[in-house]
């Protein structure tokens, strides 16, 4: 009987959403786990890092990372499974473009590390203390990661051969992505294992989308009682359907509510919010300044909005100081 393929999971800098996204295959992960050998998955399971470390190199079919890198242990970590592992994968829109932790490169390291420790209304911290890298007490030595200055997507520390999509991926994408590589019958490296056009293009409310969209205001999803046969866009609320790729079979839209950009761009998109902002603004239906700033205070947080999952990976990538 032939060896199972050796599979491993891990969890890097991310809300947790890609790890239940596992389980949510429901029966169908019976059938995945019937057929692989889970190496590490510390999130379900008991492994020890230093089980990888003597692992022979390569000798991991296939590495499904989620999670962006913020620290020097989600690098190392990232580094040790690219070594041992003959396929990586950057699983979830974290690994893939940043994420929504990537958000945070709006911002220096001291100006986030001043907030959580000192100024936060919920923090005490009379002492005015920050964490530590290296602390000593009663002959113990103790150390914590490096706050790296960048939070990176995966591609950015380690070489990546396939990135799955999405916040968390669907679980219908992660089955086909799991047979695609245990196969042997794999795509080029660098795919992005998600169909690549817009999700616009698998909307049930597509039908109702003008050829030509003007914007006189827009407005949240909380401010108005939404139309769920008719497109979003054109009831003033963003969506970022135009420039997000497909594949989620448009989940959020049929929740009647706005696609947010999780599977980030398509191939053609170099940038997905410059891409959006870009569509948006050529749309709005003023001339004069004061009154396109009036209709754009509909959108009050532009960079969330745009590069909710993306700022790792933008043109923008984030502050330098």
């Amino acid at each position: 009987m032939s060896e199972k393929p050796k599979i491993a999971f891990y969890w890097c800098a991310s809300c947790g959403g890609c790890e239940e996204s596992i389980v949510d295959l429901a029966e169908d992960l019976l059938e995945v786990v019937g057929s692989i050998e889970i190496v590490l998955w510390p999130v379900a399971m008991d492994f020890k890092k230093q089980d990888i470390e003597l692992m022979p190199d390569s000798s991991i079919q296939a590495a499904l990372v989620n999670g962006s890198i913020r620290t020097s242990e989600q690098e190392e970590m990232a580094r040790l499974l690219r070594r041992k592992s003959q396929i990586l994968v950057a699983y979830g829109s974290c690994a893939h473009l940043g994420g929504i932790p990537s958000l945070a490169n709006q911002f220096g390291k001291e100006q986030i590390l001043e907030y959580v420790y000192q100024q936060s209304p919920s923090v005490v911290n009379e002492s005015k203390l920050f964490p530590q890298r290296e602390t000593v007490d009663n002959g113990s030595r103790a150390t914590l990661p490096r706050f790296h200055r960048l939070v990176r997507s995966l591609d950015q520390v380690v070489e990546v051969d396939y990135f799955l999509p999405g916040c968390p991926p669907a679980p219908k994408l992660l089955k086909q992505a799991l047979t695609v590589l245990l196969s042997g019958e794999l795509p080029p490296k660098g795919t992005v294992l998600a169909p690549d056009v817009a999700l616009c293009e698998e909307c049930a409310r597509k039908p109702s989308k003008p050829t030509d969209l003007h914007f006189s205001h827009f407005m949240r999803p909380h401010e108005v009682l939404i139309d769920p046969e008719k497109c979003l866009l054109a009831q003033g609320i963003l969506c970022m359907g135009p420039a997000t790729r497909g594949g989620c079979e448009a989940l959020c839209v049929q929740g009647n509510m706005p696609c947010t950009g999780c599977f980030g761009p398509t191939s053609r998109v170099r940038d997905q919010g410059g891409k959006m902002l870009s569509s948006l603004a050529s749309s709005v239906d003023a001339k004069e300044e004061s009154a396109i700033d009036g209709i754009l205070a509909g959108i009050p947080d532009p960079v969330g909005s745009f590069y909710r999952y993306g700022m790792a990976k933008s043109l923008l990538r984030g502050k330098s100081g």
